[in-house]
């Protein structure tokens, strides 16, 4: 009787090692180093309209954050999540309780660069600042 369950127990623990060691790559978060973060007024074809986050119908201004993405895994990244925090002019947040910020659709293996649209309640004064930026994303296609 002993000897079953120890037999039962190994055959469970060696399962249990090939599902962890045998995980698909997709499902493994990669992290994205971003870097040499800057940010330019969106044009005005892309502005208009701008309003703040929520669909709330007061002015904002639009701004294109940009930089460098640095892809170390050697495949491509699909549908990567930027997380950062913005701050304005006087330090107060930009995002109030939000750090996911937008995404990268695809994130080529070594340096990249992106591009994110944000919007900002037009009584922020600027300069803004960035900081804590990051992304993750996974190797292959993942349902959204």
């Amino acid at each position: 009787m002993q000897s079953r369950v120890l037999i039962v127990a190994i055959v469970s623990c060696c399962i249990w090692l090939l599902s962890w060691v045998s995980t698909p790559a997709a499902w493994a978060l990669t992290q994205i180093k971003l870097s040499d973060l800057s940010y330019y007024e969106c044009p005005a074809d892309i502005a208009e309209g701008t309003v703040t986050p929520g669909g709330a119908s007061r002015a904002a201004n639009c701004f294109i954050i940009t930089g460098k993405a640095q892809n170390d895994s050697g495949k491509p990244v699909l549908n990567a999540d930027i997380f950062g925090r913005i701050y304005d002019a006087n330090n107060n947040p930009v995002m109030q309780n939000r750090t996911r910020l937008g995404s990268i659709e695809e994130v080529p293996p070594g340096t990249s660069d992106f591009e994110l649209r944000v919007t900002v309640a037009a009584n922020q004064p600027t300069p803004l600042k960035l900081e804590q930026f990051k992304a993750s994303g996974f190797v292959g296609k993942v349902r959204r």
